[in-house]
């Protein structure tokens, strides 16, 4: 069976793991301290605060920038559910918008209709690896008109002024926007690391900053390791410090620190990341190939003049496909030993969100693309043969079902 996605663990990772048991330090130490500098010198950002996921960083940071009931934020109703459910946990509420056409990231236009007085951030998520139109979207919030309309609830939203936008990148670590990683591209970035990413750590992720000039960003890095532990302001490694026991509790905090077992692991994968993107370009222009003169296949778009994916998903579409017709090809597939997915049910499709007055019908875009949408294995140890075997079986399942 060809799996899906399955993380890259060898000699490298394992020895370096043995060496973060063997060091002493198992949860945060010099490792997760060492591991953010390296991504804050590899995105570019201000600082870089590492988490024990995606969604705890998420969620300590609209706690911490004032987020609260009464409150909008801006998502695509085309993403996974937690960039959803931490608006909930919030108390705010997710103001979904539609994707736009040339790709599966939100429109722009959309969210300029959805800005309202209540709106306090955007959230673009670059879905499959390929970055946002951050440009466009940090120019529609520092617009006059836009920024009249701001109204500030909490220190740091009247420091900055105007509405925050984030970038959801848990796919898109290494991706590129007019030459800028992610991480660097607008206020705040969300990294996951999760087994299935493209550079894991088995559970994990990283909170990068860059606001604007009139932010401390060492004072942010402080408040934010206090934060994810518990509020305590010394950690496990200060408190080693000879006599240096009694600490203090600034604000009840949350618990969500990145370990050094989970460090180690991304330490190397960083230092070879570039070897990965370079081989997952390889399946994706290896895929490109064999599908782009069937008439039945509808490549996603992953580079521009400006935009260069991480190349993390291929979704690849099957036009004229319905949803159960495109269930019937991925089963086809299945029976032939290979492992594909979906990215992903759009939030208004699931029940959490149906409940809570969210319709698919609103969406018609997301539903265009999602309805017809298959992704395909895509991961460093993919083998040239087993490409082909992927291509194969698309290719014979699609025969199956479809008559063109």
């Amino acid at each position: 069976m060809i799996p899906f996605s399955p993380p890259r663990i060898d000699q490298k990772v394992i020895d370096e793991v043995s060496a973060a048991l063997q060091s002493g330090w198992i949860t945060t130490g010099p490792r997760t301290k060492l591991f953010e500098k390296r991504i804050t010198e590899y995105c570019g950002c201000q600082t870089t605060v590492a988490v024990s996921s995606w969604t705890m960083g998420m969620q300590v940071f609209l706690h911490w920038w004032g987020i609260g009931p009464g409150d909008e934020v801006i998502l695509p109703a085309y993403t996974y559910c937690a960039s959803a459910n931490v608006i909930v946990h919030s108390g705010a509420t997710p103001v979904m918008v539609d994707i736009d056409e040339k790709d599966f990231n939100i429109s722009l236009a959309a969210i300029e209709k959805a800005i309202t007085p209540r709106t306090k951030a955007i959230i673009g998520v670059d879905l499959a690896g390929f970055p946002c139109d951050f440009d466009q979207i940090n120019a529609l919030v520092k617009r006059d008109d836009v920024r009249a309309h701001f109204q500030a609830s909490s220190v740091q939203q009247e420091k900055l002024g105007r509405i925050v936008v984030i970038d959801d990148a848990a796919h898109s670590f290494g991706a590129t926007l007019k030459g800028v990683h992610t991480g660097a591209l607008c206020d705040i970035t969300a990294f996951s690391f999760h087994a299935v990413k493209n550079l894991t750590t088995a559970e994990g992720g990283a909170l990068c900053f860059h606001l604007p000039e009139q932010f401390n960003h060492e004072d942010i890095y402080r408040e934010f390791c206090t934060l994810i532990l518990h509020g305590q302001n010394k950690d496990a490694l200060a408190k080693s410090q000879k006599g240096n026991w009694r600490y203090d509790v600034e604000e009840p905090g949350f618990k969500c620190n990145m370990t050094d077992l989970q460090a180690a692991i991304g330490l190397v994968e960083l230092d070879r990341y570039q070897e990965n993107l370079d081989r997952r370009k390889e399946i994706f222009t290896a895929y490109d190939h064999a599908f782009s003169q069937e008439k039945w296949a509808l490549t996603p778009v992953y580079l521009t003049d400006t935009k260069v994916s991480s190349y993390h998903l291929y979704q690849l579409r099957i036009d004229g496909a319905s949803e159960q017709q495109r269930d019937a090809i991925m089963q086809a597939i299945f029976d032939q030993d290979v492992s594909v997915n979906v990215h992903f049910l759009p939030l208004p499709t699931l029940t959490a969100y149906k409940k809570r007055g969210y319709n698919i019908a609103d969406y018609p875009e997301t539903w265009s693309k999602y309805h017809n949408e298959i992704s395909l294995p895509v991961y460093y140890a993919l083998t040239d043969e087993q490409v082909q075997t992927v291509v194969d079986a698309v290719k014979k399942a699609v025969g199956m079902v479809m008559s063109y």
